[in-house]
């Protein structure tokens, strides 16, 4: 079991716990997170699970895949620390990692 916070728009922080394998998106969408809308499932078929990941996770984390990158950049304000949540699974490397939802998903 690992913790997530995930940030909003505003600055406002939610402390989630999250099983090991599952991915961030499921960890979003059943706790509520407002703006991970997952409208596919986690089928990398659209980008309405994007986050930001912060340092040092980003780096921590493998890196896209080829699928996932292009997906990236289809989406709303995307940046260097751009990634899809339901292509992240929860692991120890992800404990106490920040994530920040865009305010154009919201």
């Amino acid at each position: 079991m690992c913790e997530v916070v995930f940030v909003d728009s505003a600055g406002r922080e939610k402390r989630v716990k999250a099983e090991t394998g599952e991915t961030l998106m499921a960890v979003a969408v059943r706790n509520g997170i407002d703006g991970i809308v997952a409208q596919c499932g986690g089928a990398l078929a659209c980008g309405t699970c994007h986050c930001y990941i912060d340092e040092p996770h980003l780096n921590a984390l493998p890196p896209p895949s080829e699928e996932e990158a292009m997906m990236i950049e289809f989406v709303m304000e995307p940046n260097p620390s751009s990634r899809l949540s339901c292509q992240i699974l929860m692991s120890d490397v992800t404990d106490g990692m920040r994530v920040v939802v865009p305010d154009s998903q919201h």
